[in-house]
């Protein structure tokens, strides 16, 4: 069916079906899912500019005038790494914010960044937990969680993810989190556990992301899988993830048009 006769059939009453970016016919590839748990960082919320944002205005108030976005670049590029090492057993199971306060003491000595209490040092590691949607998040999800369940599937601890959605205004209807597993993604048991604890089959739960890797990992474990692209989660840094139609079950422009994908 062409888009042209689409149109023509939603006129006298047939009940259209959703379609994906590339013409395809997504509402019958994706009909079993009744969940959708999304990564967060950069899919959900813009982190980078978040802790630009919150830079800059320490730069007024605290005289700390350094570049913000190659801060923000190597706090990030920190993650991974600290993650593996929980994975691989090098440390026992540690949260994300425990992580992230590591990170941060040894950025404040690359950054010559002195002078700043304990509890300055705990507020400004929370910035994590303010960090602000991309523009179109919270109206999408908005309109997925009135077909679909939505709760975030993320690396984030699980407090660091109720105080976000307050902050920013998230919709979810529960906190899923890798820390419920005790596993960080891409860990089968990160995946899978979560889905377990919404009493669900693989198969019936839609991982949504910007990040191919952690779409592919998902899959592997038998969840569908929707990408959203996020060009500019990067700044101009890094080249952001990007997918076509047909690599996976659902591509999308943002989390508005994946809602409109899905027939939300």
């Amino acid at each position: 069916m062409t888009r042209r006769q689409l149109v023509k059939n939603a006129s006298i009453g047939v009940v259209a079906i959703a379609w994906d970016v590339g013409g395809q016919d997504s509402g019958r590839a994706v009909p079993s899912v009744k969940a959708l748990v999304f990564d967060t960082f950069g899919t959900v919320v813009d982190w980078r500019g978040s802790i630009i944002e919150e830079g800059q205005a320490w730069e007024k108030t605290k005289g700390i005038t350094i570049d913000w976005g190659r801060f923000a670049d190597r706090w990030r590029a920190g993650y991974a790494p600290s993650m593996d090492k929980v994975r691989k057993g090098d440390m026992p199971w540690t949260n994300l914010d425990h992580l992230h306060r590591a990170l941060l003491e040894d950025l404040l000595k690359e950054f010559h960044i002195e002078g700043l209490s304990d509890a300055e040092k705990d507020h400004w590691n929370r910035v994590w937990h303010r960090l602000k949607p991309w523009p179109d998040s919270v109206a999408g999800l908005t309109r997925l969680k009135k077909k679909y369940t939505i709760a975030p599937l993320s690396n984030g601890n699980v407090a660091l993810l109720a105080d976000m959605a307050k902050h920013a205004g998230i919709p979810w209807d529960l906190i899923l989190s890798a820390e419920l597993a005790k596993h960080y993604k891409p860990d089968r048991e990160a995946y899978l556990t979560n889905v377990s604890l919404l009493e669900l089959k693989p198969e019936e739960v839609m991982m949504c992301a910007a990040h191919s890797t952690d779409l592919n990992s998902a899959r592997s474990f038998g969840l569908r899988t929707g990408f959203i692209h996020r060009p500019k989660e990067y700044g101009p840094t890094r080249k952001a993830d990007d997918a076509k139609p047909g690599d996976f079950d659902v591509v999308s422009a943002n989390i508005t048009d994946l809602a409109s994908l899905l027939g939300a």
